[in-house]
């Protein structure tokens, strides 16, 4: 699967395993995500790409402009994981 700016991808290791986040940067190996509470857009998580599952989701870029934004975009994943 091709990564993109504004892809929904869950998180396979670390802290933030299981959550949700938003690719707000792509550099291979790397993806600076975010998910707008725990890792806002002013300190972003950069990741290497192996510890990501992309999921088919693109946000638009319209969606990452704020904190709340994102958080907002990525609750139904959320919300989904939880049931």
């Amino acid at each position: 699967m091709e990564w993109k700016r504004g892809q929904v991808v869950r998180s396979l290791a670390g802290h933030d395993k299981g959550s949700f986040l938003a690719v707000l940067e792509y550099a291979p190996p790397w993806a600076v995500v975010s998910d707008g509470k725990h890792r806002p857009l002013e300190r972003p998580k950069r990741k290497k790409l192996f510890h990501l599952a992309p999921t088919a989701t693109v946000l638009p870029e319209e969606a990452l402009k704020t904190n709340r934004q994102i958080r907002s975009a990525l609750r139904p994943f959320a919300d989904a994981a939880a049931k």
